[in-house]
């Protein structure tokens, strides 16, 4: 599954980033890097972004974002 079908409090472990480019590079940077526990914080009312708990800090990213993201419960 990916990253933006993770419901909130749900805590996952990144197994994949993909795409390519710029933004790939920039997810891999903030921390989202294979084997790395992350837990959904919260959604905003229209559910794009996302509040992610990873690595000691929280992150917000766009859900199109949180779609190239493969992950494991």
């Amino acid at each position: 599954m990916n990253l933006s079908e993770v419901k909130v409090g749900g805590k996952v472990t990144v197994v994949q980033v993909n795409g390519e480019g710029i933004l790939r590079r920039r997810l891999l940077d903030m921390g989202l890097t294979p084997r790395t526990k992350v837990e959904v914080i919260k959604l905003a009312p229209m559910g794009d972004p996302i509040e992610l708990f990873l690595r000691g800090y929280k992150l917000t990213i766009r859900k199109d974002e949180a779609e190239r993201i493969e992950v494991v419960e």
